[in-house]
C-alpha cells in the first residue's frame, strides 16, 4: 500500500456468551470419551488478536459469488478446504455482515452460530488431526463497507457502475467467511457472475468467460497461495491491456473507460518494470501480472492485491506502481507472520522506489535517504514497533522502514546486500516471515552481528544525531 498514514480499525470483538455456550460441549468417540476441542477464536495477533482462527490450515478457497449492483446483493458460496491441526469438535471462520444460508462440513449439515465477527461450525463428525476436509458455505446479503478513522474504506466497496472489494487488513472477511490472518495463505479460485455489459476482474489467471441469458460469468485461478487481504474483485465497464514480459509472464490489465487513455501509457510499461524488478529482486513469483484503474472517487488509496494491484487514477503514476509491484515479491509472496512485521512489506517497496530513482532519475539511494531523516513525521515509533493498529500505515512503517534497509546496504556493501533483495523473498517463496527471520537472515548472509543497527535504526526511540 502506499498511503502513508492510513489509520486503521481493529475488527469488532466477538467473543459473546452464546459462542461459548456452544463451544462448551464437544463430540466425543461412542464410549463417551472426548477428544475433539474447539479450535480457537483468534489467533492473538499483536494488532488484531481475534482475526484469524485455531484448529486448521487453509489450503484451498472456491469462491463462486453472484452480484447485482442495482441492489449491492452478493449472493455467494465459499468452499474451504482445509487440513486439522488438532482434533476439533467446532471451529471459526471470520464473516462480518452477511447472512449465512447453510454450511456443510463434508457433505453434512453443519451447526453454525454467529457473534459478531466470528462464525462458529460444528460438524456432526469431530474432525481427526491431520485430516484434510471441506466446508461449504452458503451466503447472501449487502456485503459492508468497513470505513477506517481516516475515512477510507475497505471491505467490499460499491461503485458507480459495479463494485472493488479490498482487504488490507481486516476487509476480506466482509465479502467471504474464510481464516483472515495473513499467516493462512491458500490457494483461490474465484467464479464472479454479474448482469451482462459488466465485467468481472480478480486475482491470478481468468480461465473462462462467457455470457449466457443475460449474465456474465468470469472465473479466476490464483494457483500460488495468497493471503486472504491481498483477494480483489473489481466489477464493472473495463478496458482491458494484454502483454507479455521478457520472462514470458502474462499481463493483463483493466482500466475503467474514465481513466483508460490517461493510464494507457503507463500500463503499457509493467514488463519493462518487472523486467528491472527481476533484475534486483529475483524472478518474478507469480503465474500473472496486470493491474486494476479506478477512478479516484471509487477508492483513495493504491493496494497491492497480489497480480493485479489497484489504483486510483490520481494515484497511478509511476512511483507508485514501481511501489506496488515490488510488494509482489515483499508482502505477497513472503508475507508478514503477524501485522507486527508490516514494516518488512512496505520497507522494500519504499526502497524499491529509491533503487529505480537511483537507476533511471540520477537520484542516489542515499539523496532519498536524506530527505527521510530530515521528515519529522518519520520519527514518530520505531517501524517494528507502531504503537496500535491505526498505526500500521504512518509515514515510520514506510520511510523509517526504508532507511533501515539503506543503513543495511551501506553496513555490508552493494554485493552483500543485493543479494539479500533477491535471497530474502527466495527463502521464504509463498510463505511467511517475521522480523526475527528477517535479522537472523541478514546476519547469515553478512556474517556478522548487526544488533547496533538494529538497537538504532529498527527498534531505537527517536532520530539519531546524525544520519
Amino acid at each position: 500500500m502506499t498511503t502513508r498514514s492510513r489509520a486503521r480499525t481493529a475488527p469488532a470483538a466477538a467473543a459473546a456468551v452464546a459462542a461459548l455456550i456452544l463451544l462448551a460441549g464437544c463430540t466425543g468417540d461412542t464410549d463417551g470419551s472426548v477428544r475433539g476441542t474447539p479450535g480457537a477464536a483468534g489467533l492473538r495477533d499483536p494488532y488484531f488478536p481475534k482475526l484469524g482462527n485455531g484448529g486448521y490450515d487453509v489450503r484451498h478457497y472456491a469462491l463462486t459469488l453472484a452480484y447485482d449492483p442495482r441492489s449491492g446483493r452478493l449472493d455467494a458460496t465459499a468452499e474451504i478446504t482445509a487440513r486439522a491441526t488438532q482434533d476439533l469438535s467446532a471451529f471459526n471462520l471470520d464473516l462480518t455482515g452477511l447472512t449465512v444460508d447453510r454450511a456443510t462440513v463434508d457433505g453434512a449439515p453443519a451447526a453454525v452460530n454467529r457473534a459478531g465477527n466470528e462464525l462458529t461450525l460444528r460438524p456432526r463428525e469431530e474432525i481427526d488431526r491431520g485430516r484434510e476436509f471441506r466446508t461449504t458455505v452458503a451466503y447472501s446479503g449487502v456485503p459492508e463497507k468497513i470505513t477506517d478513522g481516516d475515512g477510507a474504506g475497505e471491505g467490499w466497496l460499491r461503485t458507480k457502475d459495479g463494485a472493488l472489494a479490498l482487504g488490507e487488513p481486516v476487509g476480506s472477511m466482509a465479502w467471504f467467511p474464510g481464516n483472515h490472518h495473513p499467516s493462512d495463505k491458500a490457494t483461490y479460485d474465484i467464479t464472479v457472475t454479474v448482469p451482462q455489459g459488466l465485467r468481472a476482474f480478480a486475482n491470478g489467471t481468468r480461465t473462462s468467460e462467457r455470457t449466457r441469458n443475460g449474465r456474465t460469468t468470469a472465473v479466476w485461478h490464483s494457483p500460488e497461495p495468497m493471503a486472504s487481504y491481498l483477494a480483489t474483485v473489481a466489477v464493472g465497464r473495463y478496458e482491458t491491456r494484454t502483454a507479455t514480459t521478457p520472462s514470458k509472464v502474462t499481463v493483463l490489465s483493466a482500466a475503467d473507460p474514465s481513466v483508460a487513455a490517461a493510464s494507457r501509457v503507463l500500463l503499457d510499461r509493467i514488463p519493462e518494470l518487472l523486467e528491472w524488478a527481476e533484475e534486483n529482486f529475483g524472478p518474478y513469483p507469480f503465474s500473472s501480472a496486470g493491474a486494476i484503474v479506478e477512478p479516484t472517487g471509487d477508492v483513495g488509496y493504491a493496494l497491492e492485491t497480489q497480480t493485479r494491484p489497484v489504483f486510483p487514477q490520481s494515484s497511478f503514476d509511476l512511483p507508485t506502481l514501481v511501489h506496488e509491484l515490488a510488494h509482489q515479491w515483499y508482502g505477497n509472496s513472503v508475507s508478514p507472520a503477524t501485522w507486527r512485521d508490516m514494516w518488512l512489506n512496505e520497507s522494500f517497496a519504499t526502497y524499491a522506489e529509491w533503487l529505480y530513482a537511483e537507476d533511471f532519475e540520477d537520484t542516489p539511494a542515499q539523496e532519498s535517504f536524506e530527505e527521510a531523516f530530515a521528515a519529522d513525521a518519520n520519527w514518530a515509533f520505531p517501524p517494528a514497533e507502531p504503537p496500535t493498529a491505526e498505526n500500521l500505515f504512518d509515514p515510520p512503517v514506510y520511510q523509517r522502514g526504508a532507511m533501515v534497509l539503506h543503513k543495511i546496504r551501506q553496513k555490508v556493501g552493494d554485493d552483500t546486500f543485493y543479494e539479500i533483495l533477491a535471497g530474502w523473498p527466495a527463502k521464504h517463496r509463498h510463505g511467511n516471515a517475521s522480523t526475527d527471520d528477517f535479522i537472523a537472515y541478514v546476519e547469515d548472509v553478512a556474517g556478522e552481528d548487526l544488533s547496533g543497527l538494529w538497537d538504532v535504526w529498527l527498534y531505537g526511540d527517536g532520530r539519531p544525531t546524525s544520519p
